[in-house]
């Protein structure tokens, strides 16, 4: 029998933490605590936990810089709880390589179905062979030859069009936001900008969606950016 999935909870705050720890632990997942971001930083370390709930006020370091720094060599789900709920906070935390990001207040529910999610997503990732075809629903992307068919048609996209779909179907479930994009499709000192991406996403839906304004490939985050539909179980 496999261990529960272990929730690392880094958050100085010590009612949040211990609310956040009862929590996961009530639902059969065993929760890691942290204090600081060098205690963070140690358990990640030495235990190897399954999620990260990261706080982006630590006493001893920025959440967002933590997130980097994780990201260099560690791909664990890191999902930001945090009180600052401007839309440039989560587009921030998303850039620094977070999967989620979710504003205190928040209600339990929401909060375990988010860590479901990213444990689903990492559990298909680990079990799956490096795939050549992506696929949900219609939409199937052959990677070694790429070409992209809906429904077993075949389907012909510009460079540009290609670049964008599979950037965001290698990541599926995962928000993209538009910088992201941009140095991933275009290059980093890129002069393109998120008006680009918006131009060049409406073509592409209009190619592989039956109807633009309910999208069930690639899906919009308002003023964040895009991503890929979750795979059906």
């Amino acid at each position: 029998m496999s261990s529960p999935p272990k929730i690392l909870i880094v958050e100085d705050e010590r009612r949040m933490r211990r609310f956040l720890a009862t929590l996961v632990e009530s639902h059969g997942l065993t929760p890691l605590e942290a204090s600081t971001a060098k205690e963070g930083l140690a358990l990640l370390t030495e235990l190897a936990p399954d999620v990260v709930l990261l706080d982006l006020g630590l006493p001893d370091g920025d959440g967002l810089a933590i997130t980097r720094r994780v990201r260099e060599w560690s791909r664990v789900p890191i999902i930001v709880i945090s009180a600052r709920g401007l839309e440039d906070d989560k587009v921030q935390a998303l850039d620094a390589g977070a999967d989620d990001y979710l504003t205190k207040p928040f209600g339990a529910a929401e909060l375990l179905a988010r860590i479901r999610v990213v444990l689903r997503r990492s559990a298909v990732a680990e079990r799956e062979p490096p795939t050549h075809t992506i696929g949900v629903g219609g939409l199937r992307v052959d990677l070694d030859a790429r070409r992209v068919f809906v429904d077993e048609l075949e389907v012909h996209l510009t460079p540009i069009e290609y670049k964008l779909l599979t950037t965001l179907a290698r990541r599926p479930g995962r928000v993209m936001t538009h910088q992201q994009i941009l140095r991933e499709v275009w290059g980093d000192g890129t002069s393109a900008r998120p008006h680009h991406v918006r131009v060049h996403m409406a073509t592409l839906r209009r190619k592989i969606e039956d109807d633009t304004t309910a999208p069930r490939y690639v899906l919009t985050e308002i003023g964040v950016g895009y991503r890929f539909a979750d795979p059906e179980p």
